[in-house]
């Protein structure tokens, strides 16, 4: 695998690196050993996945508070997705800026995203399927939010929102929120 650190500290988009034969190609998407010797979240205890039927449809930024805070490797396995993470540690010098990348099904691109940061994704194509392996179990209590618009976070999306849940929709400025 190939780890590349996004402008926030801790944020990595990872690589898989195919190993081709005439039948197709073999890739490793995780190893404990390799998260560790870059010095992430290797611990894992949940996966789970999203099928988002429509070109358009936005989720998050969720994330879960202390003592719950989850790290997360995310995958898109069908269709594609703008995919953001958010910086929500108050001491980091990076607090409120976000970083962004397509991640797909073509280019096979995970998201390597820390305990205290938001995230969330514009699907980009009808029927995208998105799997999420996480650190933390979830816990709804320590379920939290920020507005996707949010004025903090100034994030681009780069195609119209069709798409979302109420409570996504409702969430109140960042300001107002506790980590």
């Amino acid at each position: 695998m190939v780890f590349t650190e996004t402008v926030l500290p801790g944020a990595y988009l990872v690589d898989v690196e195919p190993r081709e034969d005439e039948r197709g190609f073999f890739a490793r998407t995780w190893c404990r050993r390799e998260f560790e010797v870059h010095g992430l979240t290797a611990r894992l205890v949940q996966c789970n996945t999203s099928l988002n039927r429509v070109k358009g449809t936005l989720r998050g930024i969720h994330y879960q508070a202390a003592p719950h805070a989850e790290a997360k490797l995310i995958r898109c396995t069908s269709g594609s997705v703008f995919d953001v993470v958010v910086d929500l540690r108050p001491d980091s010098p990076t607090y409120r800026r976000h970083a962004s990348a397509v991640l797909s099904a073509e280019n096979r691109r995970a998201l390597y995203i820390p305990e205290g940061f938001g995230h969330g994704f514009l699907t980009l194509a009808d029927n995208t399927e998105v799997f999420y392996q996480m650190s933390e179990f979830y816990e709804p209590a320590a379920a939290r939010g920020a507005r996707w618009n949010d004025p903090a976070f100034e994030i681009p999306w780069p195609a119209p929102i069709v798409q979302m849940s109420e409570r996504d929709r409702t969430y109140p400025d960042f300001t107002a929120c506790a980590m």
